[in-house]
């Protein structure tokens, strides 16, 4: 089974994209699986993982009536408060559903991320991490400390980095993200996608070459079994289209790595953590 471990669905009269405004034309219209279907098809993918783009209970209810209605999607990974109470009422129910297959905290929207380290908000995710649910974890790599000392706190988390923590491509600076990684795979139950690097690099002059050494980091440090490919579509169209997401990661692979290691990034790995 191929997969594309990450993208993201939308309607914009749903209002709860505050991030994506007319300011950001490339992004801002629908985009649904009648958008990406196509693509999948010509790249002989069977399916996605779709994730959360607002930080609404709606719309993880607006994706998972998607996945009701398109095979191609595989499975969603929604959106809970976990500071709020109510937030196992919310996961029981979203659960119902067999295409509910995970979580994802934004740490990356939060104005100081030392508030994932909070005694309530650790102990839900610990509540979580008993239960082997899926997490992911969408951080910037100036917050990579904070997760760090998270995943000491809940040791047991079965976690997925996205956008490989989001390095400074651009800026073509390694530390301390590459460090802070190498200290986050101590932690088994981690993986890493390799996904949304596209949009960390100059949009309008990147190369190939730019995302070499990201690449290459986070295959040597996490090895071929927790490392999934996702193409951040629609997203990455800020920056490249669905073939160069693709192609990208593809040329960045070690030249030694055969069928079995491509099956485990283009599926594999992404079948296993999310028990699809």
């Amino acid at each position: 089974m191929k997969i594309d471990a990450h993208q993201h669905y939308w309607k914009i009269a749903r209002n709860d994209y505050g991030w994506i405004t007319p300011d950001v034309p490339k992004l801002y219209r629908n985009f649904l699986p009648g958008d990406l279907e196509p693509l999948l098809a010509k790249h002989g993918l069977d399916g996605t993982i779709v994730v959360q783009a607002a930080p609404t209970t709606e719309e993880t209810e607006f994706i998972l009536s998607l996945a009701d209605r398109h095979a191609s999607i595989l499975g969603v990974v929604g959106w809970l408060d976990l500071y709020q109470p109510d937030h196992r009422r919310h996961y029981e129910r979203f659960r119902r559903n067999p295409k509910f297959v995970g979580i994802r905290i934004m740490i990356q929207d939060m104005p100081d991320s030392s508030r994932i380290l909070e005694p309530p908000f650790v102990e839900a995710l610990r509540g979580y991490a008993d239960v082997g649910t899926p997490v992911d974890l969408l951080m910037r790599s100036n917050q990579l400390e904070d997760v760090l000392e998270l995943l000491r706190r809940v040791p047991h988390l079965r976690g997925v980095i996205d956008h490989s923590g989001k390095p400074r491509v651009r800026d073509r600076v390694m530390e301390p993200w590459a460090g802070l990684m190498a200290e986050i795979t101590r932690f088994p139950g981690i993986r890493c996608k390799l996904s949304g690097l596209v949009t960390e690099a100059d949009p309008a002059g990147w190369k190939p070459e730019d995302f070499q050494p990201y690449v290459s980091h986070v295959l040597d440090i996490f090895g071929p079994n927790r490392v999934m490919f996702g193409s951040d579509w629609p997203v990455c169209l800020l920056a490249a289209d669905y073939d160069d997401c693709l192609e990208l990661v593809r040329k960045s692979l070690p030249a030694e790595w055969g069928n079995a290691e491509l099956a485990r990034l283009f599926g594999g790995n992404a079948k296993e953590f999310y028990k699809l």
